[in-house]
């Protein structure tokens, strides 16, 4: 078609200012918005239950967790094993662990930075490091898990002793003590019985041919489904069984009449973490009374330390929690370690 030099005059003009608003905007589409904050969070508590309480952090703060949970079978070991690699240059900001034992070994070797809010000046003896480097809270209990029809309640095991005799031979079953909570629970022998005692009980449990599985939740597995009659392992593993309707029940793994283990979550700072201020964000979140709410109320019922919320879930209240200084357990974690993989497997 045919456009006159004069028709193309006005044209030119106008294709100049088209072109001129479609550089503008894209350049504003190009053009990045504020950057969304972002905290990095190695987590060794149930991904399951963790993950939920991330979200509400995030939706609340703004603030992008980065996330990284521990499988069972390697459960607290293998995230404390990679903090301990990156200790040049850390990768993580926060550590949210399902137990106290390996984050009080992390704090002695250096790791780990203070963290003080008001939240925490008051925070309850035993549940936090002298030193500010972490922090405890919602607890779980060490337990018997019972098969409820093929072990009435009033024949169930006790107390550790009890599980002892010969009567459970070849019945039970308990996770390596090299991972996560049975390990603490191992040192705590150490700690209560003395080495020489219990170096015997792991003979004893041997002799009565205890075996050794990956995780807690596998032996509350193994247990419902037959496989064995009792095991050792924590609260939250046995209330996830019963939602799922299995045949467990629950006694507290008590240590000679003198109480249970009583494990607490712990929050801690990472010395060096790439995103501070976030992470002093997240921390005042873990250790919030919120928290604790969405904890107990969670598959895992975890006990709360928090007075208002201890009060008002007094059916997960944990009776008779045995009287041990975290710090001794921790001392005797390598050796209850190694004694377990010595004696049991």
């Amino acid at each position: 078609m045919y456009v006159s030099q004069k028709r193309r005059q006005c044209l030119y003009p106008a294709w100049g200012s088209v072109l001129a608003l479609v550089l503008v905007m894209t350049g504003l589409s190009c053009r990045k918005g504020p950057e969304r904050e972002e905290v990095v969070l190695y987590c060794s508590v149930d991904q399951a239950v963790a993950e939920p309480i991330v979200a509400a952090f995030e939706q609340q703060s703004g603030i992008k967790v980065l996330a990284r949970y521990d499988t069972e079978a390697s459960k607290t070991v293998g995230l404390v094993q990679s903090l301990r690699a990156e200790a040049a240059s850390p990768s993580a900001d926060v550590f949210w662990s399902s137990e106290v034992f390996h984050t009080i070994q992390l704090a002695r070797e250096g790791l780990l930075t203070p963290y003080r809010g008001a939240e925490t000046k008051d925070w309850p003896a035993p549940f936090f490091d002298p030193n500010g480097r972490w922090h405890g809270f919602a607890l779980r209990a060490r337990v018997i898990g019972y098969h409820t029809d093929r072990v009435p309640a009033g024949e169930a095991p006790k107390s550790l002793e009890e599980v002892l005799s010969s009567k459970w031979k070849g019945r039970v079953v308990m996770a390596s003590p090299a991972f996560g909570t049975t390990g603490g629970d191992v040192a705590s022998w150490f700690a209560h019985y003395g080495p020489a005692r219990a170096r015997e009980i792991l003979e004893q449990l041997k002799a009565n041919d205890v075996r050794i599985v990956s995780g807690n939740s596998t032996a509350v597995r193994m247990v419902a489904t037959g496989q064995a009659d009792v095991c050792f392992t924590d609260t939250d593993d046995i209330y996830a069984g019963q939602r799922n309707g299995w045949p467990v029940a629950m006694v507290p793994l008590d240590q000679a009449g003198k109480g249970v283990l009583a494990i607490p979550n712990t929050a801690a700072l990472i010395k060096g973490g790439p995103n501070p201020g976030a992470a002093q964000k997240l921390m005042r979140f873990l250790l919030s009374e919120s928290l604790e709410r969405m904890l107990v109320e969670s598959d895992s019922h975890n006990s709360p330390i928090h007075e208002t919320l201890a009060a008002e879930f007094a059916q997960y209240a944990i009776e008779n929690p045995l009287l041990i200084d975290y710090e001794r357990v921790a001392d005797h974690l390598p050796e209850a370690i190694a004694a377990g993989r010595e004696i049991l497997q």
